[in-house]
């Protein structure tokens, strides 16, 4: 019994380990010369395996794509399962204030010999600088076209990853799935020409960032950079509005809270009582609710207040802009910059097609998928490598 896997990334690792069992014969075929690229870089380098433990419930949640398959598949193996797969290999966990998990090493080398480590054990044999280039069925069997030899397979678990255009899923074209088109997810928001990007690096730790004219918000941590804006709660809203923000062409309004602990009335009310009680003090030295100075600043100079302004001199004019600017700042987005280290599209294999208990094909039996490949995706904060954990799983194990 021959089975391959198109792929050695995370999810294709761990089907090629869990398939592997009774003498089964087990190859990895990796296009590129390197294996565990994207488990290397992730995180910093760190490898943020998965998330703080929660119920399923609440963890298909953080899934633009793919919830309701992922709940079904999660049934299966979940967060603890990861946890307790790679702490009994050794590896020790730590989980951090944000809810991400990572290895106590603060490495991903520490994951990557974990999975390097099991594969030898389970006998993988591991092939890299093999491209497939086309997939067909013949007689039971599977046979791929690979950097111009052919491989036959009795069963196939396809592995090979997301990709930025269609062309990357064109070997499986044989196959007859319907793919959908790949879109970027998890992305920075640039702002050209804006004045904001003069207080690149500054940080803000809990805003609230919503699309114009759509119900699609998240808040969390907010970073300003030299392109425009970033940090956690960008990348998550720009997961979640992938295929809103592609279909706008990446030019819309981003409406920012920076406090979400802040209503409207709360910003007009804690300014007019610091007027009162300090009339004569320059609005630029106090920052009010601990802002961050320079963020302060620029908001004070963008709702026409001078420098040398007292509070008590701010008219009702200057504090209905500046209240505007600090519970609904309005910044035109105008393109993006792909967040590199945790890149991810949304596309690919149809989850319709696929048996979310088993991620066979419903169309050719012995073909199964896992990872990025399936048009599913998660927000930042370990949830991606979650589901390939549990897609290889799940595909590895269904082979037997």
């Amino acid at each position: 019994m021959k089975i391959i896997i198109v792929g050695g990334g995370a999810a294709g690792f761990f089907a090629a380990i869990h398939a592997a069992s009774k003498g089964r014969e087990v190859y990895i075929l990796e296009k590129s010369p390197k294996l565990l690229s994207k488990v290397k870089i992730s995180g910093g380098g760190r490898c943020n395996v998965t998330h703080r433990l929660m119920p399923n419930s609440q963890l298909v949640k953080n899934y633009p794509r793919g919830e309701k398959f992922l709940k079904k598949a999660f049934t299966h193996f979940s967060i603890p399962d990861t946890w307790t797969w790679f702490e009994s290999r050794g590896v020790k966990f730590k989980t951090e204030s944000d809810g991400r998990v990572f290895p106590q090493s603060d490495s991903s080398q520490s994951i990557i010999d974990a999975l390097m480590r099991a594969s030898e054990d389970a006998g993988v044999k591991i092939k890299t600088r093999q491209a497939v280039e086309s997939i067909k069925e013949e007689n039971g069997k599977y046979i791929l076209a690979v950097s111009g030899s052919e491989i036959t397979a009795d069963k196939l678990i396809v592995a090979s990853g997301g990709s930025p255009s269609s062309s990357g899923y064109s070997f499986l074209s044989n196959l007859n799935h319907k793919i959908n088109p790949p879109i970027p997810s998890l992305f920075t928001f640039n702002t050209p020409g804006n004045p904001i990007r003069e207080l690149m690096g500054l940080s803000v730790p809990q805003a609230h960032i919503r699309l114009a004219g759509t119900k699609l918000s998240y808040q969390g941590p907010l970073l300003i950079t030299h392109w425009g804006v970033s940090g956690p709660a960008v990348l998550k809203l720009s997961a979640f509005g992938a295929k809103w923000l592609f279909d706008q062409h990446y030019r819309a309004e981003a409406i920012i809270n920076w406090d979400v602990d802040m209503s409207e009335q709360g910003w007009e009310a804690i300014i007019r009582g610091f007027k009162e009680k300090h009339p004569a003090r320059k609005v630029r030295n106090y920052p009010l609710n601990e802002l961050p100075n320079r963020l302060w600043e620029f908001l004070i100079s963008e709702s026409g207040i001078d420098s040398e302004t007292d509070f008590g001199n701010l008219s009702k004019k200057q504090i209905n802009r500046l209240v505007q600017n600090l519970f609904c700042f309005i910044l035109n987005i105008e393109g993006k910059t792909t967040f590199k280290e945790e890149f991810v599209t949304s596309g690919g294999i149809d989850l319709k097609e696929v048996n979310p208990h088993t991620m066979e094909s419903i169309y050719h039996p012995n073909i199964f998928f896992a990872g990025e490949v399936l048009d599913l995706d998660g927000i930042t904060g370990g949830f991606n490598f979650q589901a390939a954990w549990t897609t290889g799983y799940l595909a590895g194990k269904s082979t037997h």
